[in-house]
């Protein structure tokens, strides 16, 4: 299944043997918490419906149920922004142990915001459409749904492609099988990408209508930006390539029709914000290595990183234009790593925080809290065993622990919030991850549990930061499913049952400081989803589930509520107030609210105005610039923070080392006083560490002659005959050697303070320049063509930021 980031929700609804016990997949509850104690206690605000407010809510709630659809499997998408369509496909496979092939599907369309269904299962002609694709939405009302198909006796599979947001369908015939869901381009929903089962690459300039045959074998690929594709394959026709790194990585500019190989023996690669990354096995005995481009794979420099063995990996967090955060493995079974920070080109990288959280299954808890800019949380595996949890302020430059909220009473020496992430997740204690929005600024919801570290012997309760994760506040008791609303206005909650079935949903409009709670329902249900528009905008949720038949059949449920009934007025300017994010309570310096050299001044709604941002609301904030201090910069490569003065000191494992930067064809020295400003921070005067400077710049690979032997040089050569002529010979090279070598010592002694050296090869976009490096020769082929290229296998290595490489 595929979801559109900004336009889709996928809600993924199974029904099994789980199910019908009652034990919904995403359940707060396993059995490793069923002996699980509640937390300190806190008070959380509950305040009673009015009866005229349960009128106008009963008035606008809507409950469909799909009567006769015994289907095992059912997702939910939204289509479109604003549209109010919302798709439901339901499946049902055919038992194993039958003879029938595939199975049956229906299609549910709502134009009204899930307010009622219509079954549209004619105009993909009652096709069963496979359930692992589901349906993909693309940009603008864009859909895809792919046929299951046998590849036995058909020469290709069939999709159906609408534009319209599901009103009416297409049906395509496609000249091969599907090996995954088909990959849209992130603004032009007409350019598609797609993968066969003999691991061809094929595209489409025309929403599917018709397929070019890109490439013959690809292992896995990946947009760029424009209209660049990256993708990778083998040299030969071998099917462990992948592991042997083996890879060829190209690009195409051209949507196909020129190719150029951009590096050998690739391991992995992936693309994310600005940054094309990839792993490199320069040989077959060596651990892997990191390369980095800006510059779509014209030009890209080895990282400055820990190399990685076969037992490591790296993984890439989280990215932007401007910098990346990345996951070195520790070696053995250590569940944790360090966490480092680039520079705006992907080359230098800083430890950020050690001990990072990395378990077993390769789950990170680091979340970006989107509400407020530079924010950043994550867990940390101590040395004692606990799991902490730190926050970052100022994109990973420093960590520090959450602070306990203010709510809660708590009677241990080291007490603090510490969130449920991933790992939580995986293993069934929560139900959710944390959750912000940017339109939602310094909102952000978690579950958690206040004490000395992390605890699963505690019930995990519902935490609240208005702040962007400063300050906190405990607000709902036990696990909840929860969604934002109307930009923040709005925050809706359902309670997560083990076994229970659920009739009640919780919704608050001051930012979870209080909950009201309506009873949507009259014959409960086990809870699947809680699905409401993207973008946050949107006053109304649907709560999705199943209600267990006489015949012990599912028959599923939504019923959506409309809160715009309820919350009438739109917001006016009284109802908005200026708050300056980053700000300390009381605080008068200066640099109050300064992070990452800026001061931003948001408005935003009060929490006491019981009013509407509605679907025009545009945040708005002002900004200006601060003067610099150290918390705007990073220790540079080689460096970490004093455990006492925050300063940026030399590692001990860096002081024999020297750092020489091969940088766009040129080889630089880079003096440094250790500290490096973060990337997109925007400070000015102030704090002013002596900065990187050049010292010597050549070409890379080319050593420079001395002009007086250049070809036309006249000075005379003299030749040594006579043995006395060359035994003089060698007691003078002897002696120069030796002033020489102690004059190289000197001058290593005085610079070494400042000058680290790290060779990192840069190459061009040219497989003649990476053929021939070894040879000192340079070659510019960068509109070589190739044609459909050798056979490589299929993998299923994709772009996400915490796959491994």
């Amino acid at each position: 299944m595929i979801c559109w980031r900004v336009v889709a929700l996928c809600v993924l609804l199974r029904f099994g043997a789980e199910t019908r016990t009652g034990l919904r997949e995403g359940a707060a509850h396993a059995a490793s918490t069923s002996r699980a104690s509640g937390g300190p206690a806190f008070e959380s605000c509950q305040v009673s419906l009015t009866p005229a407010e349960n009128r106008l809510l009963d008035d606008n709630t809507h409950e469909t149920g799909f009567n006769g659809d015994d289907g095992s499997y059912v997702i939910l998408t939204w289509v479109g922004d604003g549209t109010g369509v919302i798709l439901v496909l339901s499946t049902i496979s055919a038992p194993i142990d039958t003879f029938l092939e595939g199975g049956s599907s229906r299609l549910y369309r709502s134009t009204d915001y899930g307010k009622s269904f219509h079954d549209i299962s004619q105009s993909i002609n009652h096709t069963f459409i496979k359930e692992e694709f589901g349906v993909s939405v693309g940009p603008g009302s864009s859909v895809i749904l792919t046929a299951d198909t046998p590849v036995v006796d058909h020469p290709g599979g069939v999709i159906f492609t609408s534009t319209d947001a599901a009103a009416t369908f297409r049906f395509v015939q496609l000249p091969f099988h599907l090996a995954q869901p088909i990959t849209y381009h992130f603004l032009n929903p007409d350019l598609l990408v797609a993968l066969s089962i003999d691991g061809a690459l094929w595209l489409s300039l025309d929403f599917g209508a018709a397929w070019t045959k890109v490439h013959d074998g690809v292992h896995s690929f990946s947009w760029g930006a424009g209209i660049n594709l990256f993708f990778s394959c083998s040299k030969a026709d071998t099917m462990d390539a992948e592991e042997r790194g083996d890879l060829q990585l190209k690009r195409t500019k051209d949507l196909g029709k020129t190719f150029a190989i951009i590096h050998e023996d690739v391991f992995s690669f992936g693309y994310i914000g600005a940054f094309l990354f990839f792993s490199v096995m320069e040989d077959t005995r060596s651990p892997r290595v990191m390369y980095f481009s800006s510059d779509q794979g014209d030009t890209f420099s080895r990282a400055l990183l820990p190399s990685a063995s076969t037992e490591q990996f790296y993984s890439i967090l989280d990215g932007d234009e401007d910098m990346l955060f990345m996951h070195v493995d520790n070696p053995g079974d250590t569940y944790f790593g360090t966490m480092y920070t680039s520079d705006d080109r992907g080359i230098l990288f800083s430890k950020s925080l050690e001990r990072h959280l990395f378990d077993g299954q390769r789950k990170s808890d680091f979340r970006n809290i989107t509400s407020l800019r530079g924010v950043y949380l994550t867990n940390k595996l101590d040395k004692d065993g606990r799991i902490r949890s730190v926050i970052s302020f100022n994109r990973g430059g420093t960590w520090h622990r959450l602070s306990k909220p203010q709510n809660v009473e708590c009677e241990e020496e080291q007490c603090n919030l510490h969130i449920h992430g991933e790992h939580s997740r995986t293993n069934h204690i929560v139900p959710m991850l944390l959750m912000s929005e940017a339109s939602a600024v310094g909102l952000v919801l978690a579950h958690g549990t206040v004490g000395d570290s992390l605890s699963s012997w505690q019930y995990p309760d519902v935490f609240v930061s208005s702040d962007g994760g400063y300050n906190w506040r405990g607000t709902l008791r036990g696990p909840h499913h929860y969604s934002i609303l109307d930009s923040g206005g709005l925050v809706v909650a359902v309670e997560a049952r083990r076994k229970g079935q659920v009739k009640t949903i919780k919704f608050s409009t001051d930012e979870g400081q209080c909950w009201k709670s309506y009873n949507f329902t009259e014959q409960p249900f086990f809870f699947a989803g809680l699905a409401s528009e993207p973008g946050t905008k949107a006053m109304s949720v649907s709560v999705w589930g199943f209600r267990p038949e006489d015949d012990n059949q599912p028959m599923w449920v939504a019923v959506t509520i409309d809160f715009q009934s309820l919350i009438t007025r739109t917001c006016s300017d009284q109802d908005y107030e200026e708050w300056l994010a980053h700000s300390t309570e009381g605080g008068t310096s200066e640099r109050d609210g300064c992070i990452l050299g800026v001061k931003e001044t948001y408005r935003r709604r009060k929490k006491q105005a019981v009013c509407r941002n509605g679907r025009s609301y545009v945040m708005v904030k002002k900004e200006s610039t601060c003067l610099c201090n150290m918390e705007d910069f990073l220790c540079d490569y080689g460096y970490q923070r004093h455990l006492n003065t925050s300063e940026c000191v030399r590692q001990p494992d860096a002081h024999n080392k020297s750092l020489e930067m091969c940088l766009n064809g040129e080889e630089d020295e880079l003096l440094t006083t250790g500290y490096r400003k973060i990337p997109s921070n925007r400070c000015e005067g102030g704090f002013s560490p002596q900065m990187a400077v050049q010292t010597v710049i050549r070409p890379c690979g080319v050593k420079p002659g001395p002009d007086s032997l250049s070809a036309h040089s006249t000075v005379p050569v003299t030749h040594f005959d006579t043995p006395r002529e060359r035994l003089v010979l060698i007691l003078v090279c002897a002696g120069a050697g030796v002033i020489v070598l102690a004059a190289a010592v000197s001058a290593l002694v005085a610079v070494r303070r400042g000058v680290y050296q790290y060779r990192a090869p840069n190459y061009r976009f040219s497989n003649l320049q990476i053929q021939d490096d070894r040879n000192g020769a340079v070659g510019d082929f960068e509109s070589a063509k190739s044609s459909n290229g050798p056979n490589c296998p299929q993998d299923s290595d994709n772009v996400i930021s915490t796959e491994s490489y």
